[in-house]
């Protein structure tokens, strides 16, 4: 039987341990629905397992609005320190630090940077440390940490996090990209003035909260060209998607070094302009939320990753 403190043991019986984890898979989702989904029980008997829970601690843990539900001050509490219990729980049921790793990583990132620079390095990591069930997921949305389950986030951003934990993974260089003949056709080599015959190609989603054609902005406006930039474009969300499209001639983007440098040196993108610069400190990072301890397997996962970006 589990030796509880006093004051703790008086307020849970048995009983109250299904609750908590009940409580604990609800606050994750923000949702009775969903949480009953994950543990094939109806809402009403996610919502009576809470109840008896907030009781029995003497807490209100949600607000129940009217189509949502929300954690309150003590609920964030609450949720805080049973992640960090049952982190470290799973923590210890895994092998010693001299043993094998396994488990799995849930690794999230921008589509550009899984498609051009994660992906490809990949197999290295698998090859290491194969007991590893890497689950890399991609999309623009706003990373949210707690319901979707990810341990760790490739992002490319200003390095302001608040709240998580962040790691310098490597700079990042831009400069406008296009293909030979577009460069040739507009007259544009050691030429910035004749952009306003171009077309732009804007990746709109470039970070977090960026206006459509924040890149373009921020170097033009480095290199003192805004009154150059043109109205025409074509706009995506996916910086490779606007290099697909420079490459097959539709215009002009943004390319970012780290993203781009194999197409340059294959000779299908140009540089005519000169060379990369960096006009604003956005870089990329690994981010996560604070975890005392870090699982060792994300971990290894992050110091790899450093090795191939120092590496590059």
């Amino acid at each position: 039987m589990l030796n509880l403190p006093p004051r703790l043991s008086a307020r849970l019986n048995s009983s109250q341990f299904a609750n908590l984890h009940t409580f604990l898979v609800a606050a994750r989702h923000l949702s009775f629905a969903q949480a009953a989904e994950e543990l094939c029980l109806t809402p009403s008997a996610v919502s009576h397992r809470i109840a008896r829970l907030e009781q029995a601690l003497a807490l209100r843990l949600f607000e129940r609005l009217t189509r949502r539900i929300r954690l309150t001050a003590e609920g964030e509490r609450v949720f805080a320190i049973l992640q960090g219990v049952m982190e470290q729980l799973g923590d210890a049921l895994e092998p010693s630090p001299e043993a094998e790793l396994r488990g799995a990583v849930a690794l999230y990132a921008r589509p550009s940077a899984a498609q051009c620079w994660l992906v490809p390095r990949l197999a290295d990591f698998h090859q290491r440390y194969p007991n590893i069930a890497l689950d890399v997921r991609v999309g623009n949305d706003a990373v949210d940490f707690r319901t979707h389950n990810i341990d760790l986030a490739l992002l490319y951003a200003n390095g302001e996090f608040p709240g998580l934990v962040s790691h310098a993974l490597m700079s990042e260089t831009i400069a406008p990209v296009c293909s030979p003949r577009y460069a040739e056709l507009h007259q544009l080599f050691d030429n910035p003035a004749n952009l306003r015959q171009c077309t732009l190609l804007h990746d709109a989603l470039a970070w977090e909260n960026a206006v459509f054609d924040a890149e373009w902005q921020l170097w033009a406006g480095q290199q003192g060209l805004l009154d150059a930039l043109p109205q025409r474009g074509l706009t995506f969300d996916r910086s490779d998607l606007c290099v697909t499209a420079a490459i097959h001639h539709a215009g002009i983007a943004i390319g970012r070094q780290r993203l781009v440098q194999a197409r340059i040196d294959q000779g299908e993108l140009v540089l005519p302009f000169g060379g990369f610069s960096q006009p604003g400190r956005y870089d990329y990072f690994l981010v996560h939320p604070p975890r005392d301890p870090l699982p060792r397997r994300v971990q290894v996962l992050i110091d790899r990753l450093k090795g191939c970006a120092a590496g590059d």
